[in-house]
C-alpha cells in the first residue's frame, strides 16, 4: 500500500492550492515535504495559469514545523538549504499568496505562513516562534521577517520567549491579517483568492516585488524602481483595459497580454 503524498495541489480558476499532508504529525515537514514544497512553488512560478497561491494544511492544523522525530544521516548544511529554497522560492513568487491557518502554526511553520502575502486564521488558531524551546535560532526567514513585522522589540519577545499567542494577538502584530470563524474561512480564502486571480497579474507582480524590496531601499531607488515597472505596465493590455472598463463601467477582465506590437517595437 501505497503512502499518502505530503504535499497535495489542486486548481480552481487561476488559484493553486497547496496543502501540507501529514495530518498525524500536525503537517510537520520533513525532508521529502521540504524538497515538495520547493518543487511545487517553482512550479508554480512557471506556470502562466496560477494567478494565486493558498497555501494550508491538512487535518486541522497549519504546520508544527520541522519535523525533528525522524532524524536522519543529512548534514545540517544540506537541511538549511532545503530551507532556503523554499523561503526564496514563496518570497519571490510573483503570484500574490494566502496562508490559510487553521490550528497551530509553530517555527518554521509559523514563518512559512508569514512568508505569505496574507495570513487568514481562525480563532482557535495559536503561533510560537518555538526555536528558543528548542536550543535552535530563527530559521526560514524568520528574522528576516518577524523585525519588519511587528519592529525589533516584539520579534525579540516572541523568539527569544518562544511564547505561544493566540489569532487575536496576532492579528493586533499584524501578523495575521484577518481572524475569520472556522465555518467561515474556506470561503473566505476561496473569495478573497479569486479577488486576486481576477487582479491584473504583471501590476501585481511588480507591486508585490516594489514591496518587498522597498524596505530595504533608499526613495530615490524605490522610486526608480516604481518607475521601470510602471513602464512595463503601460506596454500590457492590461492598462487600456482598466480605463476601458471605467469608462464603460464594467468590470476589467485582466489577461497580462503584451500589448506592444512587434512594428512599434522594430520602429523604436
Amino acid at each position: 500500500m501505497s503512502e499518502d503524498p505530503v504535499l497535495l495541489s489542486s486548481d480552481r480558476n487561476g488559484v493553486r492550492t497547496l496543502t501540507l499532508n501529514r495530518p498525524r504529525r500536525k503537517n510537520a515537514i520533513n525532508r521529502q515535504l521540504w524538497i515538495a514544497l520547493a518543487e511545487a512553488l517553482t512550479a508554480a512560478r512557471n506556470d502562466r495559469g496560477v494567478r494565486a497561491v493558498v497555501l494550508t494544511g491538512a487535518g486541522g492544523a497549519f504546520c508544527s514545523g520541522a519535523d525533528i522525530s525522524t532524524p536522519d544521516g543529512d548534514h545540517p548544511e544540506y537541511k538549511l538549504r532545503l530551507l532556503t529554497d523554499v523561503a526564496l522560492a514563496l518570497h519571490e513568487l510573483p503570484v500574490p499568496t494566502i496562508a490559510k491557518v487553521t490550528g497551530v502554526a509553530v517555527g518554521a511553520g509559523w514563518n512559512l505562513a508569514l512568508g505569505c502575502d496574507f495570513v487568514v486564521a481562525t480563532p482557535e488558531s495559536s503561533f510560537c516562534q518555538i526555536f528558543a524551546k528548542r536550543g535552535l535560532s530563527l530559521d526560514l526567514g524568520g528574522s528576516w521577517l518577524l523585525p519588519k513585522i511587528v519592529g525589533l522589540q516584539q520579534a525579540k519577545r516572541l523568539a527569544l520567549l518562544a511564547e505561544t499567542i493566540d489569532a487575536e494577538e496576532a492579528r493586533a502584530l499584524n501578523l495575521v491579517t484577518w481572524v475569520v470563524a472556522a465555518a467561515e474561512i474556506d470561503t473566505y480564502v476561496t473569495d478573497l483568492a479569486d479577488r486576486l486571480a481576477a487582479g491584473p497579474q504583471i501590476a501585481l507582480a511588480h507591486s508585490k516585488a516594489l514591496l518587498n524590496e522597498g524596505a530595504d531601499q533608499t526613495l530615490r531607488d524605490a522610486l526608480a524602481n516604481e518607475a521601470r515597472a510602471q513602464v512595463v505596465n503601460f506596454a500590457t493590455a492590461d492598462a487600456a483595459e482598466a480605463y476601458a472598463a471605467f469608462a464603460e463601467r464594467r468590470k476589467p477582465s485582466f489577461t497580462g497580454r503584451w500589448a506592444v506590437s512587434r512594428s512599434e517595437q522594430t520602429d523604436a
